[in-house]
C-alpha cells in the first residue's frame, strides 16, 4: 500500500474523523498513482493517521474509508463494509411495510463516493468518484453475496462527476430491472422509476417527513410544490386532506403520481395536477388558498459560488408561501443544498414571517432519516433540513 505524508498542522481533521483530505494537506504524491489506488496516510513522524483511496481528478486528493492499519483492500473488505451498512437497515428501516431504503450512504458509511438504494429488492447505484468507480467490479460483487438483490442498476449521473472529468453511465449490472418496480413505504405502494426518475427513482429521504404529514393534513386544503410522483400527497390524502394541487414540471412525474393515487385506495378526484415551474405557479396563488403547503425543491445551490444566487431561489418561494397563508396554516419547508446549514435556514424563514408581518412557530425539524447516517464530522454531509412550521 502507497504511503503519503500529511503536513504537521493537517493532521487534525483526519485524527477528528473526517472522511476527506484535500491535495494541499500532502507533503506530495509520487507520479503515476491511479485513482482508486489504497493509499496510508502518515504523520511526519510516521504515525499512522487513517486509510483510504487516491483521487487525483478533483482537490480531494484522499477519500478516507478506514482507521485500521492492518485491514486489506481486496473483494471481502467491500463485502465487510456493506455487510454492516445492509444491517444496520434491515435492523431500524425494514418491516412488512417498507422494503425501500439508503444501504449505503457514501462517505458516512465508510465507503466514500458509493451510493446503493434498494427498492423492493432492486438496487440502484451510483458511483460519484473515478476512485470508487474503479472498484465497480468488487462492490458489485460484494452487492450480490450480501443482499442477492433481483437486479443491480447503474444510476451514475450526479454532477458531481463532473469535477472527476466523468461523464455520465447508466445501465444493468446485474440481473434484470424492470421499468416501474412497485415498493412499499410505511405500509403505501408507491411505482418508481428507477431508470429514468429522479436521483435513483425516489426520495427515500423523506419517509419519516412523508409520514410527519400525515397528522397535520385532516381537512386542510394542500399545495404539494415540486410534487414530483406525489409521495406527500398520498400521505395527505390519507390523513384526511380535503384537496391537494400537485405542481411540478415533470409530466411523467405527474402521471406516475395519478397512479400512486389510484393504487392505494385513495381518491384521486381529490386532486389536481399542474404541470408548471412552481415558482411561476406560486406567483399567483392568493390569500387562503391553502392552509398546509409544502415546498421540496431540488437543491438551488449546486456550489458555494451560487449560494447567494440559490438563497434568492429559497426566499422567493417561501416569502409567498408564508405570505398566503392564515392563522393557523402549516408550512412544510425543505432544503437538500448542502451549503445551506439548518441555521442558515432557519434565519431565511424567521426574514420571511417578519416580511409577511407573520409569527411563525417551529413544530418539528428533521434532517436526514436513519438510513441516511452521517458522520459526525462530515458536517458536509448533513444536506437535508425540513421544518414544519406553524404561523401563529
Amino acid at each position: 500500500m502507497i504511503t503519503l505524508k500529511v503536513k504537521k498542522d493537517r493532521t487534525g481533521p483526519i485524527t477528528g474523523r473526517h472522511p476527506w483530505l484535500f491535495s494541499g494537506a500532502l507533503y506530495g504524491v509520487p507520479e503515476g498513482i491511479e485513482p482508486g489506488t489504497p493509499v496510508r496516510l502518515e504523520s511526519p513522524d510516521e504515525k499512522y493517521l487513517a486509510s483510504g483511496y487516491f483521487n487525483s481528478h478533483s482537490q480531494i486528493a484522499v477519500r478516507i474509508w478506514g482507521h485500521d492499519e492492518h485491514e486489506e483492500v481486496d473483494a471481502e473488505f467491500f463485502v465487510r463494509r456493506i455487510r454492516r451498512a445492509f444491517n444496520i437497515r434491515k435492523s431500524l428501516v425494514e418491516n412488512p411495510g417498507t422494503d425501500s431504503f439508503r444501504v449505503v450512504n457514501g462517505e458516512n458509511d465508510l465507503l466514500p463516493g458509493l451510493i446503493v438504494d434498494m427498492y423492493a429488492g432492486y438496487l440502484a447505484v451510483q458511483f460519484h468518484t473515478r476512485g470508487i468507480e474503479h472498484w465497480r467490479q468488487e462492490i458489485s460483487a460484494a452487492l450480490i453475496e450480501v443482499i442477492a438483490p433481483r437486479g443491480i442498476y447503474e444510476r451514475s449521473e450526479a454532477g458531481s462527476r463532473r469535477v472527476e472529468g466523468l461523464g455520465s453511465h447508466a445501465g444493468i449490472l446485474y440481473g434484470d430491472v424492470p421499468d416501474v418496480v412497485t415498493i412499499k413505504e410505511n405500509g403505501f405502494t408507491f411505482l418508481i422509476d428507477i431508470k429514468g426518475g429522479q436521483k435513483t427513482g425516489f426520495f427515500l429521504d423523506q419517509r419519516d417527513k412523508r409520514a410527519a404529514v400525515v397528522k397535520y393534513s385532516s381537512g386542510r386544503a394542500v399545495l404539494n410544490a415540486f410534487s414530483y410522483t406525489g409521495g406527500f400527497c398520498v400521505y395527505a390524502l390519507s390523513g384526511g386532506a380535503k384537496s391537494v394541487v400537485n405542481v411540478d414540471t415533470s409530466k411523467n412525474a405527474l402521471d406516475m403520481a395519478r397512479e400512486n393515487i389510484k393504487i392505494n385506495g385513495l381518491d384521486p378526484g381529490r386532486c389536481e395536477f399542474v404541470c408548471e415551474d412552481v415558482k411561476k405557479y406560486i406567483k399567483d396563488i392568493k390569500h387562503g388558498d391553502f392552509n398546509l403547503i409544502v415546498l421540496d425543491p431540488p437543491a438551488f445551490i449546486k456550489d458555494r459560488k451560487k449560494k447567494n444566487e440559490g438563497l434568492v431561489g429559497y426566499k422567493k418561494i417561501n416569502d409567498t408561501a408564508v405570505s398566503v397563508l392564515d392563522s393557523g396554516g402549516v408550512l412544510v419547508t425543505c432544503s437538500c443544498s448542502n451549503h445551506l446549514s439548518m441555521g442558515d435556514f432557519r434565519y431565511l424563514l424567521s426574514e420571511s414571517g417578519g416580511k409577511a408581518g407573520k409569527t411563525l412557530q417551529i413544530l418539528e425539524s428533521f434532517t436526514g432519516s436513519v438510513d441516511h447516517p452521517v458522520l459526525a464530522a462530515n458536517i458536509e454531509g448533513d444536506y437535508l433540513k425540513v421544518f414544519f412550521i406553524r404561523v401563529v
